[in-house]
């Protein structure tokens, strides 16, 4: 496997590693405690995380299944472009720039959601991510381009697109650490 690829193996074994650390302890009705009516909850962040998942895994297939068939085949190394690497950088945690998430990303409206069944699901969306990064192995990172699960008209490399899905998650995994450090989050 390729150098960007481990990198990548990395840093999703690192937030794999990470999460439990989140919802250790939890209660349902802690997951669902917003610090404020306009704000995410513990499990909306992770429903977020969920719902673009279901986004970005399909799109990564077919950059895969393109660049087979199209043999845009390399061993790297890779360098993504400057916006690539620009709009990376103003995903990482701590967020420097407040966006509103896309209305097709944005958690399904709910009073109750399930730590169970909602971190059961981002683990197996953890799961789909390795094995899209397994067969990414020898497809060229930087020639082939798909949609943005947020914005489609947007097109990132394939390299971009997985370098911004782990960024993403890391926002997302620091948002739920916030919310879980409030002072006013309910204590069990």
């Amino acid at each position: 496997m390729n150098a960007d690829l481990e990198s990548y193996r990395l840093q999703l074994l690192s937030i794999r590693q990470d999460v439990p650390g989140v919802w250790n302890g939890l209660t349902d009705a802690q997951f669902n405690w917003k610090p404020a009516a306009a704000k995410w909850s513990i499990g909306d962040c992770f429903a977020h995380l969920n719902e673009t998942a279901k986004r970005t895994v399909p799109t990564l297939d077919e950059m895969l299944a393109r660049a087979r068939r199209q043999g845009l085949t390399s061993d790297g190394p890779f360098v993504l472009g400057l916006v690539e690497r620009m709009f990376i950088k103003s995903l990482e945690p701590p967020p420097r720039m407040r966006a509103k998430a896309p209305k097709r990303l944005q958690p399904i409206p709910a009073t109750h959601r399930s730590l169970e069944a909602v971190s059961r699901e981002f683990m197996e969306w953890q799961d789909a991510i390795d094995i899209r990064l397994e067969r990414a192995d020898g497809i060229d990172l930087t020639r082939v381009k798909g949609p943005s699960p947020a914005v489609p008209l947007i097109r990132w490399t394939l390299g971009a697109m997985l370098s911004i899905t782990l960024a993403h998650e890391r926002r997302h995994i620091w948002q739920a650490r916030e919310v879980r450090n409030h002072p006013s989050f309910p204590r069990s």
